[in-house]
């Protein structure tokens, strides 16, 4: 066989195979077959043989093989009791109007497990029983020309075994068919499936069809559990092949935030559509989430997004963004002055958070046995300390004012990735977490006058290591020095 992908059109359901990101190589039958190229095919989304300018070979999206995701369906598999599943669901396309649909992004955790980057589709995972193998159900919207026509490519039934390497496949419309003899012979069903929305066609499809009684009665029964914690256990230690991504992502987010900060702009809107589209001239697909571009006291509010403000000459501007590639995010805060020069006030501040930010990155490694909670707790610490030598009243509610939100929150697939994941845990080697320190100083007379109006917040995204961190955003310039000499 050719080490191009190639579909076989007769025969065995089980024929067509990568040659690397085969989890089970399977044998064609011995007979001749019509072949076509899979680079001739349509699917929807990119493969290699389709886009080899974005994936690799052995590939299924950008960074992550068709094995790795095998490999996290069995580690699932191995966590749920015997003859039990594990039920996903797609998100669905979301719409801002009639027939006007927002930008399609996965359920992360249906992503997570699948790699499938359609609507429309629904996925079991089921412990057989046997100890090291599971059974992989994936249901999704059969190839129809006439719906392609409108809506784009469809990867069908013979891909969701041939490329994404179910074992079993079925059309979406008739789910309501397939499914309640699946959960009949769990033993338990886990899944979060009980929380779509009413208003979509999956919940429509399900809950008009009789599943939705079979799934009640496993609830009545107590045998319907949620799936998240499992995954959040699972998706908070990043594989090898994930930091690379992460890595990458950063790299790209980081050198974007560069060459911003490089830049001139008197308007908060040009800045930040200078850096969206900067995330993708350095290799992004997309923003990972709506940039916070506040310029002087608009940077006292945390998720400030208006970003329509005049930036004015004397003040900081904070900037909160990152890239997202192959669904994986970048997280980066970085603030500097608008007219490239730091005054003192703006500098002994910035100084102060810098100090906390490099201590409590330099505190990302499992050996110094930390956890995020205790991180932040170590930062607002040291940041009280910081200030205090600045003339700052810090008694009382005052930590509470000027440092509001917590240090950190792990990153992956999702900006705040892992909901749910309690910040108590202790860090472990490939956790990805944010160390965001920040001072937000009101327009107040119980702080000093000089700082009054001034936000500063510094974030790098962090692996944690066993005994060193890994910055997965240097690119992004925080040093003073650096900051003014790009504008010389």
């Amino acid at each position: 066989m050719s080490t191009c992908m190639t579909y076989l059109l007769q025969g065995s359901r089980h024929l067509w195979y990568p040659s690397k990101a085969s989890v089970n190589v399977r044998r064609a039958v011995q007979r001749s077959y019509a072949s076509i190229s899979a680079a001739d095919l349509k699917f929807g989304q990119p493969l290699h043989e389709t886009h080899p300018h974005i994936l690799n070979p052995g590939e299924l999206t950008p960074g992550i093989s068709a094995l790795e995701y095998a490999h996290r369906r069995s580690r699932l598999a191995n966590r749920l009791p015997k003859n039990s599943i594990a039920v996903l669901a797609a998100s669905e396309v979301k719409y801002r109007a009639a027939g006007i649909f927002y930008e399609y992004r996965q359920d992360t955790n249906f992503f997570y497990l699948t790699g499938f980057n359609e609507p429309g589709a629904l996925a079991v995972i089921a412990n057989d029983g046997s100890g090291n193998n599971h059974i992989f159900h994936l249901y999704v919207r059969e190839k129809d020309a006439r719906a392609e026509l409108w809506e784009g490519a469809r990867s069908g039934t013979r891909a969701a075994i041939d490329v994404f390497n179910a074992d079993e496949t079925g059309d979406i419309t008739r789910i309501g068919d397939i499914l309640p003899d699946i959960i009949s012979g769990a033993t338990e069903v886990y899944t979060d499936i009980t929380t779509l929305d009413p208003k979509s066609v999956l919940y429509r499809t399900l809950y008009g069809s009789g599943v939705s009684e079979r799934i009640k009665n496993f609830v009545r029964g107590g045998k319907v559990k949620s799936l998240r914690p499992i995954l959040n256990e699972l998706r908070a230690v990043k594989s090898e092949d994930e930091v690379v991504q992460l890595r990458r992502v950063g790299q790209m987010s980081g050198r974007a935030f560069t060459e911003s900060v490089r830049q001139t702009f008197t308007k908060e809107k040009d800045l930040c559509s200078f850096l969206e589209y900067q995330f993708k001239v350095n290799g992004c697909d997309t923003s990972a989430f709506v940039p916070v571009v506040g310029g002087g006291p608009n940077g006292l509010s945390i998720h400030y997004t208006s970003n329509n403000d005049i930036l004015r000459d004397g003040d900081l501007v904070l900037v909160d963004a990152g890239g997202e590639s192959g669904s994986y995010i970048s997280d980066i805060s970085r603030t500097w002055p608008v007219n490239g020069k730091f005054t003192d006030a703006q500098r002994d501040l910035y100084t102060a958070v810098l100090n906390v930010q490099r201590s409590c990155v330099s505190l990302c490694r499992e050996s110094a046995g930390y956890s995020l909670d205790q991180l932040h707790g170590i930062a607002e610490n040291t940041l009280k300390d910081q200030l205090q030598q600045l003339g700052f009243d810090v008694s009382g509610d005052a930590m509470g004012i000027l440092f509001p939100h917590h240090l950190g929150h792990h990153v992956g697939l999702d900006v705040h990735d892992c909901p749910g994941y309690s910040r108590s845990h202790k860090l472990k080697a490939g956790n990805c977490i944010t160390i965001e320190p920040g001072i937000y100083v009101p327009d107040n007379r119980r702080w000093p006058d000089k700082f009054r109006g001034i936000g500063i917040r510094i974030e790098d995204s962090v692996c944690v290591g066993d005994d060193n961190p890994i910055v997965l955003t240097p690119e992004a310039v925080k040093e003073i020095d650096d900051i003014e000499a790009l504008r010389g």
